[in-house]
């Protein structure tokens, strides 16, 4: 019998995909528990995940140590766009997001999303790194899509499973990375703690 696992995020696209796995996962809010989101200088954008992945990670693990939950594995994750050196998380308001937008507009950026997965004595973490292609976005295409809510706590203030998938032309890597899990190297990091791909 595998004992619990937990995911540090209330994201659902998290859930549904580790779900996808077979996994039922218990979220573990990060209420008290702060981890700070601003990017180190020179911190490239794979550090920058990863860092914020295994902290999500082991705050997870002392939110659970104090709601007294049984023991487990505790899993984090972060997603960041990354494009002309920059790293954009998610928007402030209505003019960040479009301005993110119109930088993403007929060109490549690279999403990264590290995951980290701890006991509360060891974390391992690992990163995937994915390109994506936008075609070239007219105002009225950045307008509506403002319009429908979707960009508000997602990086690059674009969802690729919603119906930003208009404005996507390709993409090269993974596609459950850039929706903010990679499955792959989830369960590369399960296995290491002897936990099979999926239940």
């Amino acid at each position: 019998m595998l004992a619990p696992l937990y995911l540090a995020s209330q994201s659902p696209r998290r859930r549904e995909l580790l779900a996808q796995l077979g996994w039922e996962v218990r979220v573990i809010p990060l209420e008290g528990e702060w981890v700070d989101e601003t990017p180190h200088a020179d911190e490239t954008a794979t550090d920058y995940v990863l860092r914020l992945a295994r902290a999500k990670a082991e705050a997870g693990w002392r939110r659970r140590e104090a709601l007294a939950l049984p023991c487990g594995l505790v899993l984090g994750a972060d997603t960041t766009v990354r494009i002309d050196g920059l790293i954009l998380g998610k928007p402030r308001d209505a003019d960040e997001a479009r301005a993110m937008l119109r930088r993403l507009s007929g060109r490549r950026h690279e999403v990264h999303t590290g995951v980290a997965i701890t006991d509360g004595s060891r974390t391992h973490a690992l990163c995937s790194t994915s390109r994506v292609w936008f075609t070239t976005l007219a105002d009225e295409d950045v307008e509506r899509y403002l319009a429908t809510e979707e960009p508000w706590d997602k990086a690059g203030a674009y969802a690729y499973q919603g119906r930003a998938a208009a404005f996507i032309e390709r993409i090269e890597g993974s596609a459950s990375g850039i929706i903010g899990l990679p499955l792959f190297e989830t369960a590369r990091l399960l296995s290491v703690f002897g936990y099979p791909p999926f239940p």
